[in-house]
């Protein structure tokens, strides 16, 4: 039986031709020896084609990502000679994707390289700018989204409405296909590979990510060869160091749930969890200390020149009750007295209607219809005592609130009252005792009513 023997090359098709017609010459001259002679000339056949494909695959090298296989380079080619070979790695290729030499291979990769270099880049930027600064205006005036509106880091993913994110990978789209609009047309040096979703770049050809344009700062091109080298291959460094620290970012963000949150927020990380179990477990075994003891040195109202001033010890170390108890009697009776010294200074020279021929001082008091306002101050008093003037045990002492709405309930503001609330309490005691003593009010006593010093003269 004839063996045909099909082969890429033109002399091994021809060989086989021949000894295809030898064969038949043979079946027509020579039947008696025709089964010796075609077993001969079939092994001869299997020989010459075994030989041509040998031959064929030691003339082969390696082509990954569908390279062609128009001839290699590989023997010139040398990725240690290449841009990128820096210190203090040196040419670092552990996993020797570059053992093969293949200088298409390498710039298909390299072109990869710098353009996830530079996209880690302006995304390392991205995480930091809007910590500091955000555009002004609306994201979305439909949608009423603000720059302001919209968080830093994973979370801005979020806020970006659905068109938006439509409009940013249309746009990357376009650059890709493109080449930042340098290339011939919107496929040049971008046919099709082996194998689904494989995709030439438009400058792995020629210099891997030259796209003509003074790339990634449009300010122009660098002409200088050795600047050149030397900016390349800080492009190349950079964007390496990009590439990890982005990737750190996300993971940081992911995990911490912020751009740049606390590792402490990480509570699941297993390298915590068996020093969480020990703390948890000595919290369980160890009881918490004990607060200190309350002192009422530490309190409000302990000012210069006496300090803290308890002759008679009314305030005992660790009584907070009893110290809050007569806290509050000190601030109303200061308040109290501070509202009577000015009451029997401006009453001296002013009058409420229907109360004109009304004595000045404690006779006011004791006189008709002085005694009926006597009266309904005690009882107002007595009911805003019960109600309103009530203490919360959860505010601090004094504090009924701020109808005025001042803010001015800071610690400067209360040991002002305070000060001042001891002060009046000593004015106001010694008016009253003044004014039953000599029978004047405050304004007299001091010497400020003219008409009385005439008086005075007279005696």
């Amino acid at each position: 039986m004839p063996l045909t023997v099909h082969s890429r090359h033109p002399g091994i098709q021809s060989s086989t031709a021949q000894l295809r017609c030898r064969q038949l010459q043979a079946k027509t001259h020579a039947p008696q020896a025709a089964s010796g002679f075609q077993m001969a000339a079939n092994a001869a056949g299997m020989a010459v084609a075994a030989a041509a494909m040998l031959s064929s695959r030691c003339k082969t090298c390696r082509h990954f990502f569908g390279s062609d296989g128009g001839g290699s380079t590989y023997k010139s080619f040398d990725p240690a000679d290449q841009l990128g070979v820096q210190d203090p790695l040196g040419f670092w290729d552990p996993l020797g994707f570059s053992a093969d030499k293949d200088e298409a291979t390498f710039k298909r990769r390299r072109a990869v390289e710098i353009k996830h270099g530079r996209i880690s880049m302006y995304a390392t930027m991205g995480y930091i700018v809007p910590e500091y600064f955000r555009f002004p205006g609306f994201l979305s005036p439909s949608l009423g989204i603000k720059f302001a509106d919209v968080p830093n880091g994973l979370a801005a993913l979020s806020k970006v409405p659905v068109l938006g994110g439509a409009q940013i990978i249309a746009f990357a789209g376009l650059i890709e296909t493109t080449g930042f609009f340098q290339a011939e047309s919107t496929t040049d040096g971008r046919g099709p590979r082996d194998g689904a979703f494989a995709m030439k770049d438009s400058t792995e050809t020629g210099e891997p990510g030259n796209y003509g344009v003074g790339f990634p700062n449009f300010l122009g091109k660098v002409e200088d060869p050795e600047a050149r080298k030397t900016k390349l291959a800080a492009e190349l460094a950079n964007g390496r160091l990009a590439m990890v620290a982005i990737i750190g970012m996300f993971f940081q963000n992911g995990l911490t749930g912020s751009a740049w949150g606390d590792w402490a927020l990480y509570t699941a990380s297993p390298l915590r969890a068996a020093a969480t179990e020990a703390e948890a477990a000595a919290e369980k075994d160890v009881a918490p200390p004990p607060p200190p003891p309350f002192d009422p040195r530490c309190e409000l109202g302990v000012m210069p020149p006496l300090d803290y001033f308890d002759p008679a010890g009314f305030c005992k170390r660790g009584d907070e009750e009893g110290f809050r108890n007569l806290r509050a009697a000190e601030l109303k009776h200061g308040r109290v007295a501070m509202m009577a010294a000015l009451g029997d200074v401006v009453q001296h020279y002013v009058k409420l209607p229907g109360f004109e021929k009304m004595p000045d001082g404690m006779k006011a008091a004791i006189t008709a219809p002085g005694s009926y306002g006597l009266a309904a101050l005690f009882l107002v008093s007595g009911a805003l005592e019960l109600t309103v003037w009530s203490q919360d045990p959860k505010k601090e002492v004094g504090d009924f609130g701020d109808p005025l709405g001042l803010g001015q309930y800071d610690i400067d503001m209360r040991n002002r009252e305070l000060n001042n609330g001891r002060f009046a309490m000593f004015a106001a005691l010694g008016i009253v005792v003044a004014d039953l003593y000599t029978g004047n009010d405050g304004i007299v006593q001091l010497g400020l009513d003219y008409a009385w010093q005439e008086t005075y003269k007279v005696r």
